[in-house]
């Protein structure tokens, strides 16, 4: 595509460039690393960035972690008893947890930390609505009363990706969750530095000396002990790609965690550097809608942008000709996952935006603005967007066009004014397969309106439904008998459009090891 010549163009023109000088430490224990965007809210109740889920996973612990066979693990709990049949569970946390303000992590600081969590996550949702009680029986103990069984719980409070539930001290956590906390205090392997923060450049981490690992089990994504080798971790923030290609060639950066598709041949043939890939589930992209305000808030019109997007365009865009690491064929869920699913998406052809065009005047479209947000600074965002844009256009839609930073798009996308008043109507973003493989942890598979804590606010009934469905679910065929259910009626109500799948190696340094599987994390990280 024309677009993607002259992104190439530029990247590669870029690159004998010099790298820019960063700030470097004087030990050979501080990592800088490049995230895909700036953190720019570390509270990560309040935002569901994956830079902001990249910090939660230094700075805090959860109860319980997840391994690489995506099971749930013990983290900061010591073990669990599960009594009446099932209605009752009582959590025992480890000893020695201290958070980074030099307090003791208590049971009461999980209670207020779960309670704020589980009003913005989707499968914290269900979980508190099958909870009649949460309490602290004792300063190690927390208690689940639940209204019935909910044998994911652990699954819940160890999820690992977007919205982490972390635990964070009960004056914090009794913070609205949707208002950012005023300070950033966990109790995890490092510590968040907010005097050393230059916004849009460089956020910084420092060890947690008095973090006690697990002191037991192995090192499996969030699961076992959690080792901190490193003194400092520097998030230096590049919009440029070439510019962080530049400086990983260098030395001066030491990992990269989404390298621009395009530079990853001239990555491979340099002998320092490592490209590989730690997350196989990828990223799943999503072109969202704000349900509230016209144009978006008519099914109809949702409808025909579903058959106007072509992910082949989108994914071509992203990956080029890396074509091995991209699937057009996606589904509402993560490609590979035990609720994967071909119902309802059949063999699509060509849009024909001639019939689409009089479908959507059929659909009520009048002529509303359209703004459209777009992320500038991430690529795998901006491309999608310009091709999402297009669609809208030649469909004849009044398209305003909004370019920002992802930290800017991410606050713009809490409003929920019509655009006239500063609000939104659609944009693009991706979801990690992880937080797409089942309808429990599936944030855009909701239908409860402002009620949930999603962007967008989809509304619908039965999607509500089958969700309570799958929870009841006796085995793993009948929860896949739901997810199909819940598929089909995605197609209906149109929450979002899935715009395909691809998987996004890694770049760093080859005196880098230890680094596991899954999504950034600094623990079992050694730097020579």
């Amino acid at each position: 595509m024309h677009r993607r010549s002259l992104l190439r163009t530029a990247a590669f023109a870029a690159v004998p460039l010099a790298a820019p000088r960063l700030a470097l430490g004087s030990s050979a224990r501080v990592l800088n690393f490049v995230p895909y965007a700036d953190v720019a809210s570390a509270d990560p109740i309040w935002s569901s960035t994956y830079a902001t889920r990249t910090s939660a996973l230094a700075v805090f612990d959860t109860l319980y972690g997840t391994d690489e066979r995506l099971a749930a693990q013990p983290q900061m709990v010591e073990g669990h008893v599960i009594e009446n049949d099932g209605r009752s569970w009582r959590l025992t946390l480890r000893e020695g947890l201290v958070f980074h303000d030099g307090e003791t992590v208590l049971a009461r600081d999980c209670v207020a930390s779960i309670n704020r969590w589980g009003k913005r996550d989707a499968f914290g949702q269900q979980l508190l609505a099958a909870t009649e009680d949460l309490s602290a029986a004792d300063d190690r103990t927390l208690v689940f009363r639940l209204k019935r069984p909910f044998p994911m719980l652990p699954d819940a409070l160890g999820r690992a990706s977007s919205l982490v539930p972390v635990m964070m001290p009960e004056r914090l956590a009794r913070t609205d969750p949707f208002t950012q906390v005023p300070e950033v205090v966990g109790s995890g392997p490092f510590r968040f530095l907010a005097n050393e923060r230059i916004p849009g450049a460089r956020v910084v981490y420092e060890k947690h000396a008095a973090y006690r690992p697990r002191p037991n089990g192995i090192p499996s994504f969030t699961t076992g002990p959690r080792i901190a080798y490193l003194d400092r971790v520097v998030f230096n923030v590049m919009p440029d790609p070439a510019s962080a290609a530049a400086a990983l060639q260098s030395g001066e950066v030491d990992w990269i965690e989404q390298p621009l598709i395009d530079l990853l041949p001239m990555l491979r043939r340099t002998r320092d550097i490592t490209v590989d890939v730690k997350d196989r589930t990828g990223y799943l992209g999503q072109f969202r809608f704000n349900h509230l305000h016209p144009p978006f808030d008519k099914p109809a019109v949702r409808r025909v942008i579903l058959a106007a997007v072509s992910q082949q365009d989108c994914m071509s865009a992203v990956v080029g000709n890396e074509e091995s690491i991209a699937n057009s064929k996606v589904g509402i869920y993560t490609p590979g996952s035990p609720m994967e699913t071909d119902a309802g998406i059949g063999a699509r052809g060509k849009p024909d935006f001639a019939a689409l065009k009089q479908a959507l005047a059929a659909a009520g479209y009048a002529g509303e603005r359209v703004v459209m947000l777009a992320a500038a600074e991430v690529p795998r965002i901006s491309a999608v967007s310009e091709v999402t844009r297009d669609v809208l256009v030649r469909l004849g839609m009044n398209v305003d066009y909004v370019p920002a930073d992802w930290g800017t798009i991410g606050a713009r996308t809490t409003s929920k004014e019509p655009v006239e008043r500063g609000g939104w109507s659609a944009y693009c973003t991706y979801v990690g397969g992880l937080d797409a493989m089942t309808p429990a942890t599936h944030s855009m598979l909701r239908g409860n309106g402002v009620r949930g804590g999603q962007a967008g606010w989809p509304t619908s009934d039965r999607i509500e439904e089958l969700r309570s469905e799958y929870f009841l679910a006796s085995d793993l065929a009948a929860q896949q008998a739901v997810a199909r259910e819940l598929q089909l009626q995605a197609w209906q109500d149109v929450s979002f459009v899935p715009l395909g799948q691809f998987i996004q190696p890694v770049a760093f340094r080859r005196n880098v090891s230890g680094m596991l599987s899954g999504v950034p994390q600094f623990t079992n990280i050694r730097k020579v």
